[in-house]
């Protein structure tokens, strides 16, 4: 689906069909909640910049059209230019939290207790490196963690 500029495409497609359909700006999400942070992700960005006030709207919306109302987003505040504390979307306040995760995942809460883990693919990334960081981390299989995703597919800082 595409929304145009501010909104990233979400491709909520089996990891084949992924490399025909990515391009920056975009999320993949596999919709299934996890309740532990070992490595296991429930998707895929790839924003445009390192500006999360630009980039974090599109993603809040697209995943709120999917998912339901985001709450809180978590992010490693060394990655991202100017870290806010809270965000309003479409009216509603998104509650932006600091967490030492690294700047390859973000947490996406919905409600008080489902949480998805997203793997975010640097800005930087070829397009090639890119689909195939973004096809590991929605395999239904996959156990590598975000950082060693990115290593693996030559997409790391």
């Amino acid at each position: 689906m595409s929304t145009g500029r501010d909104s990233p495409r979400m491709t909520p497609l089996p990891p084949d069909a992924v490399h025909r359909a990515v391009a920056p700006g975009t999320a993949v999400v596999r919709l299934e909640t996890t309740t532990d942070r070992r490595g296991v992700l429930d998707g895929a960005w790839w924003p445009r910049s390192r500006d999360i006030s630009a980039e974090l709207p599109a993603l809040i919306r697209a995943l709120t059209e999917l998912l339901g109302p985001v709450t809180r987003v978590g992010l490693d505040a060394s990655a991202w230019d100017g870290l806010p504390t809270r965000l309003v979307v479409d009216d509603r306040v998104v509650r932006v939290d600091s967490f030492p995760v690294g700047d390859d995942t973000v947490l996406i809460t919905r409600g008080d207790q489902d949480h998805f883990s997203l793997l975010a693919v640097p800005p930087h990334a070829t397009p090639e490196a890119a689909r195939a960081a973004m096809t590991e981390a929605v395999r239904a299989d996959n156990t590598v963690q975000a950082a060693q995703i990115l290593i693996d597919t030559g997409t790391s800082p």
